[in-house]
């Protein structure tokens, strides 16, 4: 189920970092996809239960994961992964979610998904606030809430397992692409929806990294959104590369994204001439990596942040832990995984994917 790289390979792999992003046709009913067989919020109000580590994860428990949407790629691997991961501990898992990625799509799904008295809802937001008012009250009602890939607002659930530090895959996405343009030239960012939180949070990061000395020859001339949908992204990267003449490389942190602006430039004039990096998997890039159009990208491993996803979930629902920072949990075959700050749960450090190891790789 997860990666398979020799240890070598591994090594030079851990070295890198840099990661990211984006999730498969729903109704406002919730449909779902596959099954396999208290209120508190991000630490905040932990303080009014207490933990039980000693405590066994409880059978039949009922999880359900709500992507971005229920079309993109990365975000299917993801979920199911959480999916068989629940039938290890002997619970439930399932999929639902929006065809599309707006900021209020999820908000009907996560309302079903309280009818249904679902034990655990581990959610990829598309936006931080405006699935704030249903998760509350789901919550409120016993159901943990476990965010992942993208978070909420804090008070908005209990955890949030993150790819990997949000400041490292930011900063380490333009550290990459500098090093590919001699840190010379302009660059434009592809990123998902203009309310993503992990998109949001990177790009920050990304734009402070740039106001350091060694960037003064590089100039961030625009940010573009190609709403983790396909065609978008393909006609976005298309207006960048028509409106800067001069641009010589994009960051897509996205995995919809990047794939769309190297299909793109494959069959351009542009190869060759601009570089493209950002996070994407393995499967997805192969071909643009062989072709000589893309040299690099980066991402973690999805399976593992889907199993890390359920098990928290299930430590959660289980009374094991509550979201206090410092509190520990067994993430099945990944290990113990520490609780950090504002209920964060760090997955690890991503990798950088090239031709050298790219085959060593299969999601």
């Amino acid at each position: 189920m997860f990666l398979r790289t020799s240890s070598g390979r591994r090594a030079a792999a851990s070295v890198a970092a840099a990661c990211a992003l984006a999730v498969t046709l729903a109704g406002c009913g919730g449909t779902t996809k596959k099954d396999s067989s208290d209120d508190n919020s991000g630490g905040a109000k932990a303080v009014d239960a207490k933990a039980n580590p000693d405590a066994p994860l409880k059978k039949g428990l009922k999880l359900a994961f709500l992507p971005k949407q229920i079309n993109n790629p990365y975000e299917k691997i993801v979920d199911d992964a959480g999916i068989e991961a629940a039938g290890e501990f002997g619970g439930k898992g399932k999929e639902v979610g929006p065809s599309d990625a707006s900021a209020s799509s999820q908000v009907s799904y996560i309302n079903t998904l309280i009818q249904q008295r679902q034990d655990a809802i581990l959610i990829a937001a598309n936006d931080p606030n405006a699935v704030c008012g249903p998760l509350k009250q789901a919550m409120k009602k016993d159901i943990k809430v476990v965010a992942y890939d993208s978070d909420t607002a804090k008070e908005c659930r209990q955890l949030f397992i993150n790819q990997a530090s949000s400041e490292e895959i930011g900063r380490s996405q333009v550290q990459h692409i500098a090093k590919q343009l001699n840190y010379k030239g302009e660059i434009a960012i592809l990123s998902a929806t203009q309310n993503a939180t992990n998109q949001n949070t990177w790009i920050e990061f990304m734009k402070d990294e740039l106001k350091k000395p060694k960037y003064k020859n590089m100039k961030l001339v625009k940010t573009a959104y190609g709403d983790d949908d396909d065609q978008k992204s393909f006609q976005e990267t298309q207006g960048l590369l028509k409106a800067y003449p001069n641009l010589k490389g994009i960051i897509s942190p996205t995995t919809v994204g990047i794939a769309a602006a190297a299909r793109y430039i494959s069959d351009s004039s542009y190869k060759g001439k601009v570089v493209i990096n950002g996070l994407g998997t393995p499967n997805q890039m192969r071909k643009y990596v062989k072709d000589g159009t893309v040299e690099q990208f980066s991402l973690w491993d999805p399976k593992k942040l889907g199993y890390l996803g359920s098990y928290a979930a299930a430590a959660l629902a289980s009374g094991q832990i509550t979201g206090a920072e410092g509190e520990k949990f067994k993430a099945g075959k990944l290990g113990e995984y520490t609780i950090g700050k504002d209920g964060e749960v760090i997955l690890g450090p991503p990798t950088v994917f090239n031709k050298d190891n790219i085959d060593d790789f299969d999601f």
